[in-house]
């Protein structure tokens, strides 16, 4: 299988160790990721990005979200029981740890992340994390209080996603959206959209800029685009997979080339 922009190589030989070497079977990190339905792209971005970790795999599980609006059928789909029975099926793996690799908080509110992550744990006895709170963690640790934000989302969630950033203290002083509503688009958008609506913001020049969506391919660019703007890129996708390695006390610098957060963030 190829994915536009991802090497697979290394995929591929972490793949033929992790079947091959018995010791490294029996030291496994097993990470669950809660999906969106419609996501095509943090699936393979995520197990692209755990391709230096051969003791480290992802499993993911789906429920059904095929939109992003603030009407009550869209709000619908991130209602907490749809969630946790995917989180359920997960536990069957024995996970460590399982993460909701999404960005619905933005809009419902930090609150609705922190009450998933509580009945996440009550009911399958796992830990759990989330792209958002992740985010929100980083941009403390790294004194952000300026950011940028970055997404494919309609007119009036944008809106909700800096007032939620704005009443927890993070000013938004720059932002470019598509005014996108179906969510597998989102994954369509082209790798030359995404570096230019990175571009605008960084403009504004804030502390440190965020991709924030899990169907939009900006992780593979956060290097690249670091460099080029010299302001820290943290993707949605990224932000969930660093909190869950740190959760099982892996060290995130050994996952080279996705960006400043793995190496530089503790």
């Amino acid at each position: 299988m190829h994915y536009q922009g991802i090497n697979q190589a290394p995929f591929q030989a972490r793949l033929f160790q992790l079947l091959s070497d018995t010791e490294i079977m029996t030291q496994r990190t097993l990470i669950g990721m809660l999906t969106p339905s419609s996501n095509t792209t943090l699936e393979p971005v995520t197990s692209a990005m755990l391709s230096d970790l051969p003791e480290v795999s992802a499993h993911f599980g789906r429920f059904r979200v095929t939109e992003i609006a603030l009407s009550e059928r869209a709000l619908a789909q991130f209602e907490d029981e749809e969630i946790l029975a995917a989180a359920s099926l997960l536990a069957d793996a024995k996970l460590d740890v399982i993460g909701w690799n999404g960005t619905s908080s933005g809009w419902l509110g930090f609150e609705a992340d922190e009450r998933l992550c509580r009945n996440i744990t009550a009911r399958t006895g796992i830990a759990a994390c989330t792209s958002v709170l992740a985010l929100n963690e980083i941009f403390a640790k790294t004194g952000v209080s300026r950011f940028g934000l970055v997404t494919p989302y309609r007119d009036d969630v944008q809106a909700k996603v800096v007032s939620t950033y704005g009443a927890a203290g993070f000013e938004c002083v720059g932002e470019r959206h598509l005014n996108k509503q179906d969510n597998f688009s989102f994954s369509e958008v082209t790798a030359d959209t995404l570096r230019e609506m990175t571009r605008e913001v960084a403009k504004s020049k804030p502390d440190a800029i965020t991709i924030f969506c899990t169907n939009l391919r900006g992780a593979p660019l956060a290097e690249e685009l670091e460099a080029e703007l010299g302001i820290p890129v943290y993707d949605t996708i990224s932000t969930v997979v660093w909190k869950a390695l740190r959760m099982r006390g892996v060290d995130t610098s050994r996952i080279k080339g996705w960006g400043s957060l793995f190496r530089e963030v503790e």
